[in-house]
């Protein structure tokens, strides 16, 4: 079958067996395609929330179905790839950051998105990459330990420098292959080129960048520049998708070696079988987690 046939073929099973497909940006264009929806993972739960399709299918991450399976209980939610995992989500468990809230009881745990539901639990509010400044402004607390991103978190801690931050040792290795020679390189290649990279890039990357911001910041700031050419900073499938987007535009990767092997696991064949009902792993969550998690999650709603 040609990638056109397999994407009709896959419209027609989604409608058939009332099927929404969630894509997160950093899946490949022929999944975007056939996607009801794309974007960052909190908002891709969010939309999932409110259709009312029975199932739903997450293009992307374990964490990111996980938190569609929190916002919505009742339906049934499917990992396109069940080895998509999330090594950020995966570095830091519930038992080490109670031990952790041991050591420093009088600060609030504020927990990136990219966690696992469990460690959510423990957690004060949820934030992500758009959210988190905003969110750890608002709390009434003046000490923040921030997890797991301490990339993301010392972002954050430099604009707030009032609040008092604990970071941990953390982050996403597919934004920490890049460093500041990275950048040397490709300003001398594209002198022209304007930087914008993603929070959870190294501190020694984010202080060349002309526009820090999330996923979807990147590519919005991207598209609405009088900018021409465009150094991005964060995974490369964005350069592929700003490049279609925006032809009339130059963008550059930081690194080549800017891939997350996790988010690639997933194929367009991979969401054909789902849509089959012969692939994908149904998540399941406790009660317990799916409460707890939950909490953590309402609070970022509230104030983010």
């Amino acid at each position: 079958m040609s990638i056109r046939e397999i994407q009709e073929e896959i419209r027609r099973l989604k409608k058939e067996n009332d099927i929404c497909i969630l894509a997160h940006c950093y899946q490949a264009p022929e999944i975007l395609e056939v996607a009801d929806f794309t974007g960052d993972s909190y908002a891709l739960a969010v939309n999932a929330a409110k259709v009312q399709h029975k199932t739903v299918l997450m293009c992307g991450v374990r964490f990111m179905a996980e938190t569609c399976k929190i916002l919505s209980p009742d339906k049934t939610v499917l990992l396109s790839n069940p080895d998509a995992g999330c090594p950020m989500a995966e570095m830091m468990d519930k038992v080490t950051i109670e031990a952790v809230k041991e050591m420093y009881p009088d600060y609030a745990v504020v927990a990136y998105i990219n966690t696992t539901s469990e460690l959510k639990t423990v957690c004060d509010v949820c934030v992500t990459s758009s959210s988190a400044l905003k969110i750890c402004r608002q709390l009434t607390s003046d000490k923040i330990l921030f997890i797991p991103d301490c990339n993301l978190g010392d972002w954050i801690a430099k604009q707030i420098p009032e609040k008092e931050f604990k970071l941990l040792s953390g982050g996403c290795p597919t934004h920490a292959r890049m460093g500041s020679e990275d950048v040397e390189k490709a300003k001398a290649a594209h002198p022209n080129a304007l930087l914008l990279v993603h929070p959870e890039c190294k501190p020694e990357v984010a202080a060349y960048a002309d526009y820090i911001g999330s996923t979807t910041g990147i590519m919005d700031y991207a598209k609405k520049s009088d900018a021409k050419e465009f150094i991005i900073g964060t995974e490369n499938s964005i350069v592929t998708h700003l490049q279609m987007a925006c032809p009339d535009k130059r963008f550059y990767p930081l690194s080549k070696s800017c891939i997350c092997a996790n988010m690639k696991a997933t194929t367009l064949i991979d969401v054909l079988h789902c849509c089959q009902g012969t692939g994908g792993e149904v998540i399941e969550l406790d009660e317990d987690i799916m409460n707890g998690a939950r909490r953590c999650i309402d609070k970022m709603i509230e104030l983010g």
